[in-house]
């Protein structure tokens, strides 16, 4: 074989070879990633809507649930929902004869339809007492919920025990549904 045609040949290889490897960098490979990417967006979307059939089967289910989670908040007006609170508090703290000591309300607004009424209470007492008093709050049918506990003995024997609770209760603004 003749040089110059040797050459030529080298040179058509090394332009084919490197075609290949451009072809492979710049239009297969990114190809494939489009690819491999735009599979895995149809799988997330295929899941998702799944899901929405999901809820929109249920549909009927949740508007139930949600229309009775309404019901069954704290009163809508402040001073009626302190109330009923309040009074729930001095009945369960009789029936289970927990000193309390202190009893604060605070309301804390929770956008964009609702606010809580967060009591903390002081009391005290022996283990009896506090855990009728707090098996109490835990069962009666207001929609209260026990954020913070705490727990401390006030004597060596810890036989006087310091309560202090805090606990929250949902009011539900009215929406239109």
């Amino acid at each position: 074989m003749d040089p110059e045609r040797r050459k030529r040949l080298l040179i058509i290889a090394a332009a084919i070879c490197i075609g290949a490897f451009a072809l492979d960098r710049l239009v297969i490979t990114p190809s494939f990633e489009y690819w491999n990417g735009r599979s895995a967006q149809i799988q997330e979307l295929d899941k998702e809507i799944a899901e929405s059939g999901g809820l929109l089967d249920r549909e009927g289910e949740l508007r139930q649930r949600w229309d009775t989670m309404k019901t069954q908040s704290l009163p809508k007006r402040v001073s009626d929902a302190e109330s009923l609170v309040f009074q729930s508090v001095s009945r369960w703290a009789s029936e289970s004869k927990l000193s309390v000591t202190s009893l604060k309300p605070r309301w804390v607004k929770v956008p964009p339809m609702a606010q809580t009424l967060e009591i903390q209470l002081e009391g005290t007492g022996n283990i009896e007492n506090l855990s009728k008093f707090l098996f109490a709050l835990e069962t009666d049918a207001l929609p209260l919920r026990v954020e913070d506990l705490q727990v401390s003995a006030q004597d060596d024997k810890g036989e006087k025990l310091a309560l202090s609770v805090r606990f929250s209760g949902l009011v539900l603004e009215e929406t239109s549904t």
